[in-house]
């Protein structure tokens, strides 16, 4: 049965209902969910609305996020570990089929799966085939139309009915994951449908992701977002060192690969301006995010083939496919 909610956006973010009270953590529950859809469908934008922070980076570059990233939310006593998947299409290199590889494996390794729709955009051919996949899941699915804000109202209803038609779900949610609209009803579903069991994280963890790894996606979403076009995808981060001061500072070198020297000339710029505009933004955020004093330290190398190394799969947490 399709449970459909037509909601009014709320006012201002959702907040949520933060830890357990200590008498309620016998009948605690834990759980996995996955959020899967298209690239920009607004999955790594949810992700850190419910967890209060960010912990997936968000770029309006498509397949921005490559592997599984974990965020985790409290509502009551349930924790929800909310697991942001890269977005699904028909991949044709190695590293796109290793993404869309991922996103289906979190889904199928979940305690429940939503599905987010940009209503904008609403059904075409690769949201359609990832509604086909979802019949094989069998768990708690919920549907999630996002940014209702952008779509007037008869147009969402006319979505949710057409939605309806090709699959059966237990809830459908309308939602802006930008602006926090809409989301209380899914945080309580969620709540309510994982099982009962130990929290698996300290209640004030947000995500799974150690620090360095969050450092480098940081920088790679800077990266993305001062070149745009400019630069492939097929650029990476690693932070090769994680140095904590003893004047409570913390220092961090990373390292920028691609492709060719003609794509580290761009990340460079002229006199060094674009590599220092990244840097810039770069430790501004990790600043607020580790709340001390951040020194970043960025080098760009040239790593021919690097989406073609086995090595780099691992490190990114993605399984090398064979092709």
């Amino acid at each position: 049965m399709n449970d459909i909610i037509d909601e009014t956006p709320d006012e201002g973010r959702e907040e949520g209902s933060g830890a357990a009270p200590e008498a309620a953590r016998e009948n605690t529950r834990c759980g996995f969910v996955a959020l899967i859809g298209t690239p920009n469908a607004g999955k790594s934008t949810l992700t850190n609305t419910l967890v209060g922070t960010k912990v997936s980076i968000v770029s309006h570059k498509v397949q921005t996020t490559r592997s599984l990233v974990r965020g985790i939310a409290i509502e009551g006593a349930t924790q929800i570990v909310l697991v942001d998947t890269p977005g699904i299409f028909a991949p044709k290199r190695r590293l796109e089929k290793a993404m869309v590889r991922s996103a289906w494996n979190g889904a199928g390794d979940a305690d429940a799966v939503v599905l987010l729709i940009d209503a904008r955009a609403g059904l075409n051919d690769e949201v359609e085939s990832i509604i086909r996949g979802l019949a094989d899941v069998r768990r708690p699915r919920a549907i999630l139309l996002n940014k209702i804000d952008l779509v007037k109202r008869e147009s969402l209803l006319e979505l949710a009915a057409k939605v309806a038609e090709l699959t059966s779900f237990d809830r459908l949610f309308m939602v802006s994951a930008l602006a926090g609209h809409g989301l209380k009803d899914l945080r309580a579903w969620l709540a309510q449908i994982l099982p009962f069991g130990p929290w698996l994280y300290p209640e004030d963890q947000i995500s799974d992701a150690p620090m360095r790894s969050l450092a480098a996606e940081i920088t790679r979403e800077k990266l993305f977002h001062r070149l745009h076009e400019e630069l492939p995808y097929r650029s990476t981060v690693e932070t090769d060192s994680w140095q904590e001061r003893k004047d409570g500072s913390v220092r961090i070198e990373q390292t920028i690969f691609v492709e060719r020297e003609s794509q580290r000339k761009i990340v460079l710029g002229k006199g060094g301006d674009t590599i220092k505009a990244i840097s810039m933004a770069a430790r501004k955020e990790l600043t607020e995010i580790v709340e001390a004093p951040v020194h970043l330290f960025l080098f760009v190398k040239v790593r021919e083939n690097w989406a073609d190394d086995p090595a780099r799969y691992r490190e990114m947490g993605l399984d090398f496919p064979q092709e």
